[in-house]
């Protein structure tokens, strides 16, 4: 039995003259909560539909199990469950009755106790009479994630799934992975939302269809040298240029109304004190800084930032 629930070799995928995938290369491990982040368009649902056996890779390789997932589709679709970012139920039956349909689906015999435990754990037993259109926009989806795991998969995959969820179901649903994940079973979800990366084991940072970074959370963090800095002004693009335009400031970034200033490794001590009395002696009104940890937003930024400007290198 392999370790290894995933695996991408040099993988392409076009769609026409779009190159939605290129070279990507990595495995997942079974047991792990793995994350594909990055924004829409970067390839993270081709991934997902690579995985699932539902297109052919261009070129290179993709391992399910150890299994071709398109020539061996039917062998592993008892092995993995898909979970999409839209509602797929059935809304003019009951949630029992879409857990009825599913468990049929997979052959799944004797299913009354798997059922009520997923029911139990999703919280959805004082509402299993309900048709699924009444739900709420969280408890379809909790649904929907019982519905994927009657036949008990091995690997599951989800595409986007708390993507229009309110927050107080998106941390319900995160709650539901870890008692799953706790349970052995290996988890790929594609998100665009950088804090459901960090409660992944490894994440991998998809961008323009190529994997900018496959690391732990924690060592993507490391990976970015340099003190950030937190900026709140009044006019953040004044603020923005004045401090793009100081010593020692290695990238600056704009984040809404929140601006990163990334101090370069080398900057002398008290260099903050510094770029606070710039700010005062340019007469910068009403403004806060100060010291933050780096985020995966300023890593994932700084890998984008990188990744272009060795493509323009490469044209030149």
């Amino acid at each position: 039995m392999t370790d290894v629930a995933v695996a991408f070799d040099r993988v392409d995928k076009r769609y026409g003259r779009t190159v939605a995938l290129r070279g990507l290369s990595g495995a997942i491990a079974r047991g792990e909560m793995f994350g594909l982040i990055g924004p829409d368009g970067a390839g993270k649902t081709t991934t997902v539909r690579l995985v699932c056996g539902l297109i052919r890779p261009d070129a290179g390789t993709v391992r399910v199990l150890g299994r071709d997932p398109v020539r061996e589709h039917r062998a592993i679709t008892g092995a993995v469950g898909y979970l999409s970012q839209r509602f797929s139920l059935y809304g003019d039956l009951s949630i029992d009755e879409n857990l009825a349909f599913f468990a049929e689906i997979h052959r799944v015999r004797n299913y009354g106790a798997r059922r009520d435990r997923l029911l139990e754990i999703t919280h959805l037993t004082p509402f299993r009479a309900r048709l699924a259109d009444r739900l709420s926009g969280g408890m379809k989806q909790k649904l929907a994630l019982a519905c994927t795991l009657i036949h008990e998969p091995e690997l599951l995959i989800l595409d986007e799934p708390t993507t229009g969820v309110d927050p107080v179901s998106r941390r319900e649903f995160w709650m539901l992975l870890s008692e799953f994940l706790s349970r052995g079973i290996t988890i790929v979800m594609a998100t665009p939302y950088l804090d459901e990366a960090e409660r992944c084991s490894r994440v991998a940072l998809i961008h323009d269809g190529q994997a900018l970074a496959i690391d732990t959370p924690a060592a993507l963090r490391a990976s970015l040298p340099g003190q950030v800095v937190e900026i709140l002004a009044d006019h953040p693009d004044r603020a923005a240029t004045l401090a793009g335009g100081l010593s020692h400031v290695e990238d600056v970034q704009a984040f809404g109304e929140r601006i990163h200033v990334r101090l370069s490794p080398h900057a002398p001590a008290g260099e903050i004190d510094r770029l606070r009395q710039a700010f005062v002696a340019a007469g910068v009104q009403d403004f806060t800084l100060r010291p933050i940890p780096t985020s995966l937003e300023d890593v994932f930024i700084a890998r984008i930032g990188t990744a272009t400007s060795t493509t323009r290198d490469r044209r030149v």
